[in-house]
């Protein structure tokens, strides 16, 4: 059958292959440099030292002890942001304006405010955490206090961006309503649009603390502590058995970031 689409379809895939081919030649995207002669031989090697995973006692004793040190920096990183983005996003966010029911004396503080605190958003979104961690550990030294404070600003930024925008797309017509009879900004907030999108909010807090997770082996790196301090150590001691379990152990955490957040789907459904 003809689709009626097809030519727009076409042109659209036209348009994003002429975009991205430049970029890909500018990012110097070469994919047949992995097949090349002796490529795939270093490849193999560097996998197979993988295996098998390193069970020693005393590895698995300093595996458990980073794995904490991991979980409590993403934890807690995660709870500072969402003390950041949560007022944040209450500021910054459209729906809960009063000053858009009608004409009054306050509608241009109110969007001075917004915009204010859309630019303090903007600039703790866009220092990545590793910058972050670096100034950290050089102000309070070595160890996951640097990684906690980095992820508060940097996943404070994005949590504020992103529950401004939920809270905007979800259906405003009942925080609209209690608005306009008076109520609160918070009893609108928490009445007229939390019902409604907290499935989301919850989905998207659970899934940026996996992300902090992660952002924690980067930070290691650096000296943040954690899993990623004990996997540069592993790396740069090219003990390819420790890294295996160290990856294994991240495995894990994703899972139990994904059942999680299903449960406090469920639980809010």
């Amino acid at each position: 059958m003809h689709d009626p689409a097809a030519r727009r379809r076409l042109v659209g895939v036209l348009a994003a292959l002429v975009i991205a081919w430049p970029m890909l030649t500018l990012a110097e995207f070469n994919p047949a440099a992995l097949f090349a002669s002796g490529n795939l031989q270093v490849i193999g090697g560097f996998l197979g030292a993988f295996l098998p995973p390193e069970t020693a006692p005393a590895f698995l004793a300093m595996l458990l002890k980073a794995t904490l040190e991991t979980l409590a920096m993403a934890t807690a990183g995660t709870a500072l942001a969402f003390v950041i983005g949560a007022p944040l996003a209450f500021v910054t966010t459209r729906a809960l304006s009063v000053s858009r029911i009608g004409p009054g004396p306050g509608r241009v503080r109110a969007g001075v405010v917004r915009q204010g605190g859309r630019s303090v958003l903007m600039v703790l979104r866009a220092i990545p955490e590793i910058v972050w961690a670096l100034i950290f550990v050089r102000a309070l030294g070595l160890g996951p206090a640097a990684g906690v404070l980095a992820l508060a600003i940097t996943y404070g930024g994005m949590l504020g961006k992103v529950y401004a925008e939920v809270l905007e797309s979800t259906d405003t017509r009942p925080s609209r309503a209690l608005l306009e009879a008076g109520s609160s900004r918070f009893a609108a907030l928490c009445y007229g649009l939390l019902p409604n999108c907290a499935q989301e909010l919850v989905s998207y807090t659970v899934y940026r603390w996996e992300c902090a997770v992660r952002a924690s082996v980067v930070m290691g790196f650096v000296g943040a502590g954690g899993l990623g301090q004990l996997m540069d150590q592993s790396m740069k001691m090219l003990n390819g058995g420790e890294a295996s379990s160290i990856l294994l152990v991240f495995l894990a955490l994703v899972l139990l970031a994904d059942a999680l957040s299903n449960a406090l789907r469920r639980l809010l459904a």
